[in-house]
């Protein structure tokens, strides 16, 4: 179809649907980002391909928009003051960035410098990240949260930012913390700010439904509630107890589902508030939702409502529960991770083959040698027709296990069974092609049109760069990111380069359902073909794991400049981790590997197995490999040209 152009792969890959206006395609087929969804800002990730491989970055790489975070964070904030000022409500919102959902120096040090003017602050849930927080924290007006359990480190810690005037704020998870937290204050002479964190009847749905609800893993019951607050009463030190915290939990795809959380937090606030606590926060954690596939549904990939409408319904539940109450409305803080960092991260990985069960040949012609299951075959391609095409695909499934019946016992050679294998898949492409654009298509033939699909080996590890989908089935925006002016002619799944079977993508965004393949073009020896995994910044970076030993893989951060030519600019680029640094988290010693080859290559030579010089080069080749790229590095121009000169 030579009339296939932008619009149609914008709308083929819902781009409009989950770009939330910051990605596109453009008008040479390209996708393009717009870090603050205005055109005239726009960027082409084939540029930064193109960028990438003049520096000698290989891929698979991931691209920072550090601008597009600045806009997250920028918006989030304005959507809570415009729903203060549209409410008349009476406080204030100040968010944190739970740093666990992607604790990159870079990526928190760009939150907190666009979260400045809204005095935007940090949650952390560990030591490490609370060591971070206390030294990249800088506006006493800001929130340091702590959440997760607590050590008496910890918790020092925590105080020794409240001695450097900073508001920080220790969540309590269970109550022996909360005694702990009052013994360690005392002991330092310091008073805490303490957050109560509240399991809530109220529990989200989907993946992640489990971090909510009275059976969750942290947090007070009700009864837990009475006795803290007793116990602080007890200890002269009620005015301590500042917050009142709930997670409902991450990825929340129902409105209903936070509003209902949200109205039975605000009433346990109340209630607390009028036991003599002057509080003055209330936390409704995480859960704004990342809406991944468009869908604008309750599907787990999805949410069934706007940041407008989500900060509207939260100030409005908490307002009209504290007006019926009868107490002063407090200050908002949320921790909305996924919807900051999501939409900022591009991984970009090459395709650099593809395995087709169909490759479009020249038919084959049955010979009087050939075994008469190739002529049977043969006899169904011929007969095809509209009328009979289900009992045409029956015989051929018959056909085919009785050739492989035939041989497994050793009364079929291996061209027939080529012949047998190849005729079929031409007869299969031939019924799905036949039911395409039919208001019925049978199962059996969707299930067929799923087998024909290609697999794309990608260079990239699932485990390392995508690990929510391999292991809770998140789906994340997949397309390629160059010749869109194109009708993609195949339907793929993507594998990577792990020794696992599970190491794939063959779940795919769709509006109305769960795709099984996804829509690519056809994979040409010697020309790069780049797919892109968007909306993969949260969570993805950190949790990712060395299965192979493959490690960080490259990145590139590029910021907005209208005084560049371009637009902008490469800020930074951090290498992805080498051979050498992921072999010595495995308590590999490379020295010590190295001198064992040397010591190899020496007894090789000495019995003339080798000639020195091969011997050299060889050992200069193992110890150049562990500097380099686990990844596999299609563009190594240094070994090509060293053989050439060889």
């Amino acid at each position: 179809m030579s009339d296939f152009g932008t619009a149609d792969a914008i709308a083929l890959y819902n781009v409009d649907r989950w770009g939330g206006g910051y990605f596109t395609v453009n008008a040479g087929g390209h996708v393009a980002v717009r870090p603050n969804t205005t055109a005239d800002a726009e960027i082409d990730i084939m540029e930064l391909v193109e960028e990438a491989k003049t520096r000698g970055l290989a891929f698979p790489m991931v691209i920072r928009f550090q601008d597009l975070l600045r806009h997250r964070v920028e918006t989030i904030n304005q959507a809570f003051a415009e729903a203060i000022a549209e409410l008349e409500y009476h406080g204030v919102y100040r968010g944190v960035f739970p740093i666990k959902v992607n604790q990159l120096r870079e990526v928190v040090e760009e939150i907190l410098e666009a979260g400045r003017a809204f005095h935007f602050g940090i949650e952390a849930g560990s030591k490490p990240e609370l060591m971070a927080a206390l030294a990249m924290h800088e506006d006493p007006e800001s929130l340091i949260v702590c959440n997760g359990y607590k050590d008496t480190e910890f918790i020092r810690m925590a105080l020794l930012g409240r001695k450097l005037g900073k508001t920080v704020i220790l969540v309590v998870e269970k109550l022996e913390e909360l005694s702990h937290i009052l013994r360690v204050s005392q002991q330092l002479g310091v008073q805490p700010f303490i957050g109560l964190r509240v399991r809530l009847l109220s529990k989200g749905a989907g993946k992640w439904a489990t971090s909510g609800g009275e059976n969750a893993k942290f947090g007070l019951s009700t009864a837990d509630l009475v006795e803290a607050s007793a116990m602080l009463h007890a200890a002269g030190m009620p005015d301590a107890f500042k917050l009142l915290h709930f997670h409902v939990g991450s990825q929340v795809p129902d409105i209903g589902t936070i509003k209902r959380a949200t109205r039975e937090a605000a009433r346990f606030y109340a209630k607390l508030h009028k036991m003599g606590h002057a509080l003055g926060y209330l936390d409704v954690g995480g859960g704004l939702g990342v809406d991944y596939d468009g869908s604008r549904t309750t599907f787990d990939s999805s949410t069934n409502y706007s940041l407008d409408e989500y900060a509207r319904d939260i100030v409005y539940s908490i307002a009209e529960i504290c007006d019926a109450e009868d107490v002063p409305h407090p200050t908002i803080v949320s921790e909305s991770g996924r919807a900051i960092v999501a939409h900022h991260s591009v991984l970009v990985v090459e395709a650099f083959g593809s395995i087709e069960k169909s490759k479009g040949t020249k038919p084959i012609v049955a010979t009087p040698e050939d075994a008469k299951p190739v002529h049977e075959m043969i006899e169904v391609r011929e007969n095809l027709g509209s009328k009979n095409r289900l009992e045409n695909m029956h015989d051929a499934q018959e056909i085919r296990e009785r050739a492989q019946g035939m041989f497994d016992l050793g009364l079929l050679d291996l061209p027939a069974k080529a012949k047998v294998e190849t005729i079929y898949w031409e007869i299969a492409v031939n019924i799905v092609e036949m039911f395409r654009g039919m208001r019925y298509v049978p199962e059996e033939v969707k299930e067929m049109e799923i087998a024909l699909g290609d697999q794309f080996l990608c260079n990239f590890s699932v485990f390392q760069s995508l690990l929510d989908h391999w292991a809770l089935g998140q789906l994340f925006p997949v397309m390629p990111i160059h010749r869109l002016k194109e009708l993609p002619d195949r339907n793929a799944t993507l594998v990577d380069i792990t020794c696992d079977s599970d190491g794939k993508v063959s779940k795919f965004i769709d509006l109305q359902d769960v795709k099984e393949t996804l829509p690519l073009h056809r994979w040409k020896a010697g020309h790069p073909y780049y797919i892109g995994f968007f909306l993969a910044g949260a969570y993805q970076d950190i949790m990712g794991d060395l299965h192979n030993l493959f490690g960080r893989v490259n990145e590139m951060h590029v910021f907005l400049d209208e005084d560049e030519e371009s637009g902008y600019y490469v800020e930074e680029v951090l290498p992805g981790s080498t051979v050498a640094q992921v072999l010595s988290l495995t308590q590999w010693d490379t020295n010590e590997m190295a001198r064992r080859v040397k010591a190899q290559m020496d007894a090789a030579i000495k019995s003339d197995r080798l000639k020195p010089k091969e011997g050299m080069r060889l050992l200069d080749d193992y110890e150049r490999a562990l500097t380099g790229y686990t990844y596999l590095n299609f563009y190594d121009q240094t070994a090509a040209s060293r053989d050439h000169k060889s």
